[in-house]
């Protein structure tokens, strides 16, 4: 009992529009392995087996020399999508990379291209010093020139049989007119096998005109280099990037509102009411480029996220290490290091800045500055004037006293208001303006 000892390459394609154009294999034969290199395919569509009735594969090998091989592939299964084909003797010796496609051919005229993909033929030591002509062979064409040698073949069988009959007729009849029907026989007989028979010359002709009238339609198709690529490019596209940064045109892609940040992957975002923006309940535009790593520890994947405000260009830096988020900070830009003095405006009626010295502020390294002197001495409790910058805390300061030796207490709340809250020198009544120099922390 013989049984055969195959090299099996496996290979799942799974049918639909969104695979890539082609794929490199691991699949590797040898130059020896005559009849024993086989190439299996399981075809799946939508996650079932594809069926495979009134269906014809054919698969295109074109191999690292040039040659090019259209062949039939075996249908296994026709049920659950499965197919092989086991390279002759003639493609295993072509080494080298080798590119391939599997098409598919139905009986109602559709066809479809299941994938393309590579593998690979390495020289075997034995066969180092073969050098191979490069060949075309396509399955039709030769399908074509059996059925035409079959025809010829077929018509001469005939011939021979109607001139045993006849002349089985010259042994029964020796009248003219059994003479006549013989010739008319023959004559008949002639008739239909010169129409429908060939002689080896023209069969031979047939086929080579049909040979010819391939390489007029496949030659064209092998020079026309707009959809056939170099081994150049092929490798700098394998090489390309599988992941997608950004949608087909390029720009940065808004996220609905309410989107996590913490759970976006790699790539540059924008957006606004996000959770766990570096303000909390900020409903501002955020631009949002996330960092994330492949290494893990302790279940979390460890990435790093650069929050932009959109409005006012403030920049948050946020990591995420073993231990999970570290926290948002803030990067420090050039008008934070150099902010510039602006006078405070007063509350109307409640005092007045000092000419000499009039009271101002400025915001440095998310800290509230102020310096300066105002004149007049409001009553207790008096709100002198309003800031947009809020501290998260009430603060409490002291500011000197001028025309008697003291203090004055002023409060900044956590609505931005100062407010005057009294003062403490030697004489109240000859104090006429009070100074302040103090720095508070807006965090």
């Amino acid at each position: 009992m013989s049984f055969l000892v195959l090299k099996n390459g496996k290979l799942d394609f799974n049918v639909n529009a969104y695979t890539s154009s082609s794929i490199t294999t691991n699949i590797n034969f040898w130059t020896q392995d005559r009849q024993t290199a086989r190439l299996i395919f399981k075809l799946t569509k939508d996650g079932v087996p594809l069926p495979l009735a009134a269906v014809t594969g054919k698969l295109v090998l074109v191999m690292a020399d040039g040659s090019r091989f259209i062949r039939d592939v075996t249908i296994v299964d026709r049920v659950n999508g499965h197919a092989e084909y086991i390279l002759t003797e003639n493609e295993i010796k072509h080494y080298g990379n080798v590119q391939a496609e599997l098409n598919l051919y139905y009986t109602n005229d559709q066809s479809m291209s299941v994938h393309q993909f590579s593998f690979n033929i390495t020289k075997s030591l034995i066969d180092q010093d073969i050098v191979p002509i490069t060949e075309y062979y396509v399955d039709e064409f030769e399908a074509l020139r059996d059925k035409i040698n079959a025809l010829y073949e077929e018509s001469i069988q005939t011939i021979e049989d109607l001139r045993d009959k006849f002349e089985d007729l010259e042994k029964i009849e020796t009248k003219e007119g059994a003479q006549s029907k013989v010739d008319a026989a023959l004559a008949a007989a002639k008739k239909y096998t010169d129409a429908q028979a060939e002689t080896p010359a023209g069969a031979k002709d047939k086929a080579a005109a049909a040979l010819e009238a391939a390489k007029e339609y496949v030659d064209p198709h092998l020079e026309n280099k707009k959809i056939h690529v170099t081994e150049t490019e092929k490798n700098s596209w394998n090489k390309g990037q599988l992941y997608r940064l950004t949608p087909n045109d390029g720009r940065v892609a808004r996220v609905p509102n309410g989107t996590d940040i913490f759970k976006l992957p790699t790539g540059p975002y924008m957006g606004a009411q996000l959770l766990n923006a570096p303000v909390e309940n900020d409903t501002s535009f955020y631009y949002v480029n996330v960092l994330e790593t492949a290494y893990e520890q302790n279940e979390v994947v460890y990435k790093c996220i650069i929050a932009t405000r959109s409005f006012d260009n403030i920049t948050w830096i946020g990591t995420f290490h073993a231990q999970g988020f570290k926290g948002w900070d803030r990067v420090l830009s050039e008008k934070d290091l150099n902010s510039s003095w602006n006078q405070v405006t007063l509350v109307t009626g409640t005092t007045k800045h000092f000419a000499g010295n009039p009271l101002k502020f400025s915001i440095r390294q998310n800290d509230l500055r102020i310096r300066g002197s105002f004149e007049g001495v409001p009553a207790n409790d008096t709100v002198i004037a309003r800031f947009a910058q809020k501290p998260l805390g009430e603060t409490i300061f002291v500011g000197a006293t001028v025309g008697s030796y003291g203090s004055a207490r002023l409060t900044l709340g956590k609505d931005g208001s100062l407010k005057f809250d009294g003062l403490n020198a030697n004489d109240n009544s000859r104090v006429t303006r009070i100074e302040i120099n103090e720095s508070i922390p807006l965090w």
